[in-house]
């Protein structure tokens, strides 16, 4: 009888123990900043397999087999870096499509916090296919793509300029038959005086019904900005380099130091304004009275290749600095890399912390000093805070531990 009472309180303390670990890890202690679900405290969180399990005040360390201390650390969904360029390769003199200057996602991507990046038209329809096999299916990090509105994609130079390979059907083809990786549709770098290819980028995201952003520029004179915003794109269509002030584009900052008015009335209009840093696509003196005046991004981006990533830009956790010392608060700068682009390129499954949804999570430190940061022509801003990754989950699983949060001291 008593050797039956003592298996009956093993099996009982057995089951109790197996049930206790119904979590695989739990974050706890940290400030979850989730403004989809407005989340803004401290708070646990609980992650089975692939997934959010539980999002509550207080969940018990004995519930999980991992638990990683995020006391004084940002909880934040995923980052979504909705402007970089990825197509790398050995094609020489092809600029960002399969060439050497852009860079493979997995390299540059979890340590920063980002765990979905978006191509920012680096391939055409006509190499996307070489695109998907070469940089979409080996990557860890989840490559979405605008589709450049030329079939050659972005190779640079002279075959950026060819009207007759800008093919909105075949563009919205080719989106439609790869939807789970294109998101909208790509103009940049068109140099003549000509509304020609963005209307053609337009009908192509008419068709696809995805948006198109925009890299607007380089004519001269110079075509008006104002008939771009408030006639030629839609809403929801996407205005990148926003705070630049390159040849053959009006600057939305004024000489006066005033934001122009019809740059508020295009973005109440609902023109997406993205950040897109770059190498040469963000200055201070545009961006600071601009924020200053009221004309805050809606999406903050790097334009990551490796013209801009050893330059001002260097890292998105660097351009989410950047914006929190010129008066972003970390809630605002948090949802511009995370639910804001997730709606624009729209993919509700990504930016938020939802109980049943994908466990991709970034923790963040927010640290306070003395920091310098650079704009694209050298100019430098002091800063007090600077945002720094410490722990990334892709789906679930770690990807990136800056100081070993997720892993068992050595003995």
């Amino acid at each position: 009888m008593k050797k039956l009472k003592l298996l009956s309180l093993a099996l009982v303390l057995m089951s109790g123990s197996l049930l206790a670990q119904n979590y695989d890890i739990l974050i706890k202690g940290g400030h979850i900043i989730d403004p989809a679900n407005k989340i803004d405290q401290v708070m646990d969180l609980a992650i089975k397999g692939n997934k959010i399990a539980a999002i509550e005040k207080k969940i018990s360390a004995n519930q999980a087999k991992k638990v990683v201390d995020a006391s004084g650390l940002i909880v934040s969904p995923g980052l979504i870096d909705m402007h970089t360029h990825n197509f790398y390769g050995t094609v020489h003199n092809r600029y960002l499509a399969n060439s050497f200057t852009a860079v493979p996602p997995d390299g540059f991507t979890f340590r920063s916090g980002v765990t979905t990046v978006v191509d920012a038209g680096s391939p055409g329809w006509r190499n996307f296919e070489l695109y998907k096999s070469q940089i979409i299916d080996p990557s860890k990090t989840r490559v979405l793509c605008f589709l450049n509105i030329v079939g050659a994609g972005m190779s640079g130079g002279h075959r950026e300029q060819h009207i007759d390979d800008m093919n909105p059907k075949m563009t919205a083809m080719v989106a439609k038959q790869n939807k789970d990786h294109v998101v909208g549709v790509k103009l940049a770098h068109f140099m003549g005086y000509d509304w020609t290819p963005t209307e053609l980028a337009v009908e192509a995201g008419k068709i696809g019904s995805i948006p198109v952003m925009i890299d607007f520029g380089g004519s001269n004179p110079e075509l008006p900005l104002d008939k771009l915003f408030l006639e030629k794109l839609r809403p929801g269509d996407i205005f990148t380099h926003a705070y630049a002030h390159v040849n053959g584009r009006t600057p939305i900052v004024a000489e006066n130091g005033k934001v122009r008015d019809y740059v508020f009335k295009a973005q109440k209009r609902g023109i997406v304004f993205d950040v897109g840093h770059g190498g040469g696509s963000f200055l201070f003196e545009q961006a600071v009275p601009a924020i200053q005046q009221g004309l805050k991004p809606d999406v903050i981006s790097t334009d990551l290749h490796t013209g801009s990533m050893n330059g001002g830009m260097k890292n998105i956790n660097n351009v989410m600095s950047k914006f929190l010392n010129m008066g972003l608060s970390i809630q605002e700068v948090i949802a511009a890399t995370t639910s804001q682009p997730a709606k624009y390129i729209q993919r509700k499954e990504l930016g938020h912390l939802s109980v049943g949804g994908l466990a991709d999570i970034t923790l963040l430190n927010m640290r306070k000093g003395d920091f310098g940061f650079i704009d694209t022509r050298g100019k430098r801003m002091k800063g007090n805070q600077k945002l720094e990754c410490e722990l990334t989950l892709r789906e679930g699983k770690v990807v990136y531990d800056l100081n070993g949060l997720a892993s068992s001291d050595w003995k």
